[in-house]
């Protein structure tokens, strides 16, 4: 087993080691934890890195100011301080064990024990910290479940998931990013035996989990895991597509939108416009995400016409109705669906089209009828809706012109 880190560029950071040289004083020490130390075991990319300290909250605070570091009090009554460093965030906490717990409303004390620390976490590969030189501190024997992606809970499962049901959901997440094989027993147990904890979640903190986890490289067996132990539909509300789903996720090394949670979500549970709208309301999807599921839906059903052939008039009057994401997305769930059967060429030159022809833009607007002579009123938006349509026959194709001398005909 590996003692240090082998390769660790955010390590070696001039800010992460600013921030090292302004807490480790008068005897306190700190070390990386979680997700920074998993990701750089695995060879997986580094977002954020959190920091474990000895010392307490108003300590940091005050040593990183007189460092001419900045420090923003984001957590400080549960002892987290952001202490931005060359421009970059590390959310700095102090050791400390649970006294109360009940989700983010959880009571802490504050502590020097590294082993009591790890013990508050959920997961052992998430409880590995490391020392500015690089060197694992490993308190619950996580690095081997870390290697061999096991994601295990620490201690007893049920008591963890009663915490927090949201560690369910992470349980999956976890497991769909960074597991191997099937999931440990014990943990997968426990979150069945305790699902309808899942209904006292807030919608925020579902929809958080969710896209996570509909997007991880394990996602399509993590979530007929869900469904196949009465789980999913307590999350979603509703019946899956679990074989379009899985079908869709094997599209994910074809295109970046396969690894998108509106994308996802669309693919796992949207049948109809009801679904998504049911989705991005118990995930509190924005209005962007949700008109997005809404109009891959409504893509997708255009595509399913083109039964199998596509001609470059088709693929125009695609970008034309649904944009350019649109009838991407629409035709990445058509291929889900429908791709028993299919030409195998047809949806891969579908998309390289729909990638490339430009969006056809309609030449004329209202101004231009009554700059011609028309009337302003109701006669307007007909006029358009004919010469529209006109412009549509002809591939795309007829100018402003051309269209304006049919208006004078």
């Amino acid at each position: 087993m590996p003692a240090r880190l082998k390769t660790a560029e955010w390590l070696a950071l001039p800010g992460i080691q600013a921030v090292f040289d302004a807490v480790e004083q008068e005897g306190d020490a700190a070390r990386a934890v979680g997700g920074a130390v998993r990701n750089t075991l695995l060879e997986r990319p580094v977002h954020d890195v959190d920091i474990a300290t000895t010392a307490l909250p108003e300590v940091i605070v005050d040593r990183a100011k007189r460092a001419g570091l900045k420090a923003v009090p984001t957590g400080i009554d549960h002892g987290t301080v952001t202490v931005i460093s060359d421009g970059f965030g590390y959310e700095v906490t102090t050791l400390r064990a649970d006294v109360e717990t009940f989700g983010r409303q959880a009571k802490v004390r504050f502590g020097r024990s590294w082993e009591e620390d790890a013990r508050r976490r959920d997961f052992t590969m998430n409880a590995l910290y490391c020392d500015r030189s690089g060197e694992i501190f490993d308190p619950l024997d996580g690095l081997p479940d870390c290697l061999s992606g096991r994601v295990r809970f620490i201690g007893d499962p049920n008591q963890r998931i009663r915490e927090d049901y949201l560690r369910i959901l992470r349980f999956f997440r976890i497991h769909g990013m960074y597991g191997n094989g099937e999931p440990d027993r014990a943990g997968l147990l426990a979150c069945v035996q305790e699902r309808e904890g899942l209904r006292s979640l807030s919608a925020e903190r579902i929809g958080m989990e969710m896209k996570r986890l509909v997007t991880a490289p394990l996602a399509a067996r993590c979530v007929e895991l869900m469904e196949n132990h009465g789980l999913l539909e307590i999350v979603t509300g509703g019946v899956a597509r679990l074989v379009d789903f899985k079908a869709f996720r094997d599209l994910s090394g074809v295109a970046d939108e396969v690894n998108q949670a509106p994308l996802a979500f669309a693919a796992l549970a949207g049948f109809i416009d009801e679904d998504m709208d049911r989705l991005a309301d118990r995930f509190r999807m924005s209005n962007a995400e949700r008109n997005r599921m809404h109009c891959s839906l409504s893509a997708m059903k255009s595509v399913s016409t083109l039964a199998g052939t596509a001609t470059d008039t088709d693929v125009r009057r695609l970008l034309f109705h649904h944009g350019r994401q649109g009838a991407v997305d629409g035709t990445l769930l058509a291929w889900a669906v429908q791709e028993h059967g299919s030409d195998p060429a047809f949806y891969p030159g579908l998309l390289e089209r729909l990638r490339k022809f430009s969006v056809p833009v309609f030449p004329l607007k209202g101004k231009d009828l009554i700059d011609a002579g028309l009337r302003p009123g109701p006669e307007i938006g007909h006029q358009l809706k004919f010469l529209q349509s006109r412009w549509e026959a002809s591939g795309y194709q007829l100018g402003r012109a051309e269209l304006m001398g049919d208006l004078k005909q």
